[in-house]
């Protein structure tokens, strides 16, 4: 598959492409973002985009995803002149897996069904409509802007206000909305969703402020992702060792929602369609260490892997140590 990653070295930005063990930069473009325009505008596809651009120079990718080069990965997509017109949002109970541990955390009695696993059983009966059909519309959530993004290696933070950060790992798209307001998939990445699960627990209506948390991607972008069935791996490591991990399975084979219907119910707000704007989604998790009574620590290490999606993304947790701090507004009357 071609995979992509976007660098920087004090001011200076770049794109590259990965040819294991190197990454070969292209000319011209100093962003997924102007690379993805550029296409449009020339109603090109990427990847003849891609060779026509790339040079003679090769960078150590080893040493830069080991943080041991002057280089640095970056989050494999952003809106780099307005980080706040990157929309990062999600979709829940979207795995054929990932009713029982959200089920678990909302059950009420045996005799009646949580609203978790009443929608994702609207999810199992219409979430695969035929083609030209809309079908039954996934649970939606919003996590924030383009400044929660972390690359490869940065801390995913839990913050002095929060109960606890949680590794989410799935797949997540990565979108583009074109001049005229066409809609472009400019591929798929590894992504650790990461989730105030203890708060979420506590109360269904938690939900929407148990993810609005730092979250990551990368390190690579695959502009052809094969999205039907993907196996993939979460481990979680301290002290350099591994003391959790799961094999875990995305892509549409195991969902009970297709990738256009998810798509569809993203897209249909008006909102979510405004030029030139940047999307990143995450599709749902089958599995969360969380469900198994796992409470992550600072300084743990988080790995998500998914088969053909490049090199495993790595971020330490990091547990914000000062007291939570109460935000005062001032009256302008």
């Amino acid at each position: 598959m071609n995979r992509l990653v976007q660098l920087q070295k004090g001011k200076e930005r770049c794109v590259a492409v990965v040819k294991e063990p190197h990454l070969q930069v292209l000319r011209e473009f100093d962003s997924i973002y102007a690379l993805a325009q550029a296409a449009i505008a020339k109603r090109s596809k990427l990847i003849p985009l891609i060779q026509e651009h790339a040079t003679g120079e090769v960078l150590d990718y080893g040493a830069i995803y080991e943080g041991k080069s002057d280089w640095r990965l970056l989050s494999p997509v952003d809106h780099p002149e307005e980080p706040a017109r990157c929309l990062v949002s999600g979709t829940g109970l979207t795995h054929l897996g990932s009713a029982k541990n959200r089920n678990a955390m909302h059950e009420a009695r045996e005799s009646e069904l949580t609203d978790s696993m009443k929608m994702f059983r609207w999810g199992v009966e219409g979430g695969r409509p035929a083609a030209g059909k809309v079908g039954v519309a996934p649970e939606w959530f919003y996590k924030g802007n383009g400044t929660i993004l972390r690359a490869h290696g940065e801390p995913l933070v839990v913050p002095a206000h929060a109960e606890d950060g949680g590794e989410e790992g799935e797949i997540a798209g990565v979108y583009i909305v074109g001049q005229d307001g066409s809609l472009y998939r400019i591929g798929m990445c590894n992504g650790n969703e990461f989730s105030d699960h203890v708060f979420e627990k506590k109360n269904y209506l938690n939900l929407a402020g148990s993810k609005i948390r730092t979250c990551s991607l990368g390190p690579e972008l695959v502009i052809d992702a094969q999205f039907q069935s993907v196996p993939g791996r979460v481990e979680l490591l301290r002290g350099g060792k591994i003391f959790w991990s799961k094999a875990v399975q995305s892509g549409e084979a195991e969902m009970c929602h297709s990738l256009q219907n998810i798509e569809h119910h993203h897209f249909k707000f008006k909102t979510h369609r405004r030029p030139g704007d940047v999307h990143v989604h995450y599709f749902g998790a089958c599995s969360l260490s969380f469900g198994e009574g796992i409470r992550l620590e600072n300084g743990e290490v988080m790995k998500v892997e998914f088969d053909g999606f490049g090199r495993a993304l790595r971020n330490p947790l990091q547990v914000e140590k000062q007291s939570a701090t109460v935000f005062t507004v001032q009256s302008l009357a």
